[in-house]
């Protein structure tokens, strides 16, 4: 499972939360306190929910399931397309079209003519047309890439999906929650919780917390898909050893051989113990001069 420690989430200063006038109450339980007008989020149950989203995301991915990242702000813009073009994912990060998940069929109209211009641009259509047309269709064939470029190949809903800054992408989320699509969403100081079904707490405005989150949960997707590879690699296997007489050698392997490897350890973020009493100190005199972009 992807892990995280809690180093790298005091580096990325996700333990900066919002003002303390800019805040949601249902967000008091993941608040440690209060420091130069600045809320301190407490790492310990990020730590601890993070490994619960974490798990979620690659057994979901195990199974074959799609993930949707969704990140339209402008810091995380990159992060998002990145981190999703590397586990093989979908994204949206420029902007989230109303109905992209409750109008589905609508979209694809969409998606669909996307295609068909890129098709258009290099099959050599674009010559035959008079160069004002063409024009034209490049000026709409751009702004629908800047809107669906993310999700072009994506045939069906996707199973669940991780949000950045759970407000901004609220229309996201309500949509997700209609369907019935798991949400796993890292969530500010000036979120409100309940409506995630996998609560991230931490910072959703810095650019090395976006990037870490968006990169652990990548790496979960790619656990999560590579486990399923190993598992289907080792059936043909295992297929391919019975008919040759290999049940012969499994009755006669020590009993629960193999299970150590399997046995679930702490890790080494479990391991941790950092004192938020440190942390909120530290934190003071940083979140004097730390710029939420």
């Amino acid at each position: 499972m992807a892990n995280i420690t809690m180093k790298e989430l005091l580096e990325a200063g996700v333990h900066f939360g919002h003002q303390t006038k800019r805040w949601n109450p249902k967000m008091k339980e993941y608040i440690f306190g209060e420091r130069n007008g600045i809320y301190i989020i407490d790492l310990q149950k990020t730590l601890k929910m993070f490994k619960e989203a974490s798990k979620f995301v690659t057994e979901m991915a195990a199974q074959g399931k799609l993930v949707l990242f969704v990140g339209t702000k402008r810091q995380a813009q990159d992060a998002i397309a990145e981190e999703a073009n590397r586990c093989g994912m979908f994204y949206v990060n420029s902007r989230w079209l109303g109905g992209l998940l409750t109008n589905w069929v609508t979209v694809q109209k969409s998606v669909k003519r996307l295609k068909e211009l890129d098709d258009m641009a290099t099959d050599g259509r674009y010559e035959l047309l008079p160069k004002k047309e063409v024009i034209k269709l490049e000026r709409e064939r751009k702004h629908l890439q800047a809107n669906l470029a993310g999700i072009k190949n994506l045939n069906r809903l996707p199973d669940t999906i991780f949000v950045i800054d759970s407000n901004k992408e609220q229309i996201a989320v309500k949509e997700a929650r209609k369907l019935g699509i798991p949400v796993v969403a890292v969530v500010d100081t000036n979120c409100d919780p309940t409506e995630v079904d996998y609560v991230i707490p931490g910072n959703d405005d810095a650019l090395r917390a976006i990037r870490l989150f968006a990169s652990k949960i990548a790496d979960s997707v790619v656990e999560g898909s590579q486990a399923a590879t190993d598992k289907e690699g080792a059936e043909i296997a295992a297929g391919v050893s019975y008919a040759e007489g290999a049940e012969a050698v499994a009755a006669s392997a020590p009993e629960g051989e193999g299970a150590e490897g399997e046995a679930p350890g702490l890790d080494a973020s479990e391991l941790e113990e950092v004192s938020m009493e440190e942390v909120l100190g530290k934190g003071g005199r940083r979140a004097a001069s730390d710029s939420r972009l």
